[in-house]
């Protein structure tokens, strides 16, 4: 007689210590995980441009010269329109205040051009916007947080204030608290705001001239950076420098990027300043990194139906390096008009954007609607890890930040020379998302920090050092503890100008209560390494951020 053997419990079993053994897996490929929230379908306007303020509320304002948007002014409000001769009067809104405290919006009133623009925060915390287009091609307008009147907290515009047209330039806060406002359009130079006697000019910047190809530019919208000595970096088109701006030289010429495709407007790519460590150090190391783009000649083949596919790499160099090399990262998702937000706990976002063709109205094809996380320490063949999907396209005209809570808020997205909702590949979009990245899923809420002390709106000084208290509800690892300070940027067209995070030198983690603990941390000893204004600051724990608190060096 045979016996019949049961192989059933013995596969159980086996399937059951092959659970138990080290999961391996490319994480470039793989979907991890984040989650989409629709905060506001409409939010009267499609947001081309977006700050994050120190009082939690994000402006965004979109152009003035295209007909109504869908909210209108309050009490009644009209201005006249010089621009558009289809609507001489016009009476909505075409920049927005968000509140994230109450997911509501409030309508701002701009009276000039303000499209394709450029902008940053102060010292005090003031968003200045400088440029446009037609009658707001030299204005500067303010805009100061406030709480208190509504009515009377609003844009205030000073004509005349910029002595060169800027059109899709970029700006970017210096050591003293001032701006620098480099490029635009047909504007090979760079001013300050606010001037000085000495200022008081435009100063020639031959590079920019040397970076614009032909009929297509490739060299707008430059991507700006502080380097820890001072002096500046700027990319543009395939090329970067180092540039003394006190000086008006430069310091330093950087190879051509791998590939030497152009990674600037229209052909746009992002790029972020990865995150300052070791500010202790007598040798900072300072890290760019540039993602996306297209190929050469995208623009002008676009224009004509032909809609080729966006770059796949990231470039990499280290702009401290005697050196310096640029070392290239396949990404896991092709992408032009991506843009990239540096997250609380130093990784790096990769969202928005489309797979085909160029920036410009009508000109991009095939949205990319995953994410990407980029994590910079990771070794090279596992540092993306692709992301759940959105069901928005976001298209040329998009913007995205990170809020204070750790979520990323997004928006926008028209490209169209009007508002168009019917009868085309992309809609104008008017709503507003937020993609929370998974750190902030339930799983990791024993393990999230909450800062305790000091309260928010601290004021701090350059090399202070400032006692942290903190609770994390579960277990601590204290070696993987850090803090980080991230300035809020001003976004536009897939570059985040200012976005800055500084990790802080800190002391040992010790226990001062339940659950409660104490870290002391060493803010930046220099304005060169952390221009002045408002930051927000995180304790990171195993790579979860506590909400971030504001403080002002």
């Amino acid at each position: 007689m045979t016996t019949r053997i049961n192989f059933f419990p013995i596969l159980i079993l086996i399937g059951q210590l092959l659970l138990l053994l080290p999961r391996h897996r490319n994480t470039a490929y793989a979907a991890a995980g984040g989650r989409w929230d629709l905060l506001i379908s409409n939010i009267g306007i499609s947001s081309m441009h977006m700050q994050l303020l120190n009082n939690d509320r994000i402006v965004m304002y979109d152009r003035t010269d295209f007909g109504a948007s869908n909210i209108s002014l309050p009490n009644g409000k009209c201005r006249n329109n010089t621009n558009d001769l289809t609507l001489k009067v016009d009476c909505t809104a075409h920049s927005v205040e968000y509140d994230v405290s109450t997911n509501s919006i409030r309508p701002l009133m701009v009276q000039t051009d303000v499209w394709c623009s450029s902008g940053s925060a102060t010292s005090d915390g003031t968003l200045v916007q400088t440029g446009g287009f037609n009658d707001g091609e030299n204005v500067v307008r303010v805009l100061k947080p406030c709480n208190g009147n509504k009515i009377t907290c609003d844009w205030k515009e000073i004509g005349g204030a910029l002595i060169q047209s800027r059109w899709y330039a970029t700006n970017h806060v210096l050591p003293d608290g001032k701006q620098i406002i480099i490029g635009g359009r047909e504007a090979f130079n760079y001013e300050f705001y606010p001037k000085t006697l000495s200022t008081n000019n435009i100063f020639n910047l031959p590079f920019l001239q040397q970076t614009n190809d032909p009929r297509e530019e490739n060299n707008l919208y430059p991507f700006v950076f502080l380097n820890v000595d001072g002096n500046l970096f700027i990319f543009a088109n395939n090329r970067a420098i180092l540039f003394d701006y006190t000086r008006d030289t430069i310091v330093k010429t950087y190879p051509q990027i791998s590939g030497g495709d152009p990674r600037n407007y229209p052909s746009t790519g992002s790029a972020v300043l990865l995150p300052l460590k070791n500010l202790e150090a007598q040798i900072i190391q300072v890290e760019v990194l540039v993602c996306g783009g297209t190929k050469n000649g995208s623009f002008l083949r676009a224009q004509r139906g032909n809609f080729l596919g966006a770059l796949n790499t990231c470039g990499r160099i280290t702009i401290t390096d005697p050196n310096p090399q640029w070392i290239m990262e396949t990404m896991p998702l092709a992408r032009i008009m991506g843009d990239m937000v540096i997250l609380p706990n130093g990784n790096v976002l990769i969202i928005n954007g489309a797979a085909a063709g160029t920036a410009g109205w009508e000109l991009g094809r095939s949205p990319v609607l995953s994410p990407v996380i980029y994590r910079p320490d990771n070794p090279i063949n596992s540092k993306f890890e692709v992301q759940n999907s959105s069901t928005i396209p976001r298209m040329y005209h998009s913007t995205t930040i990170l809020l204070r809570d750790g979520r990323v808020l997004v928006s926008g997205s028209n490209p169209h020379g009007f508002y168009n909702f019917t009868g085309v590949l992309y809609p104008t979009e008017l709503s507003l998302e937020a993609f929370s990245p998974s750190y902030l899923d339930s799983e990791s809420v024993n393990l999230r920090p909450r800062v305790i002390s000091p309260a928010s709106r601290r004021k701090v000084k350059y090399g202070g050092h400032v006692n942290i208290q903190f609770i994390v509800p579960g277990p601590i690892n204290r070696n993987l503890v850090k803090v980080t300070m991230v300035a809020p940027g001003f976004n536009t067209h897939s570059f985040t100008m200012n976005q800055r995070m500084l990790v802080l030198s800190s002391g040992n983690v010790t226990q001062v209560g339940t659950s409660t603990y104490k870290i002391n941390s060493i803010f930046p000893n220099s304005s060169k390494l952390a221009p002045p204004g408002y930051y927000m600051l995180f304790v990171v724990h195993q790579d979860i951020p506590s909400e971030g608190i504001w403080i002002r060096i």
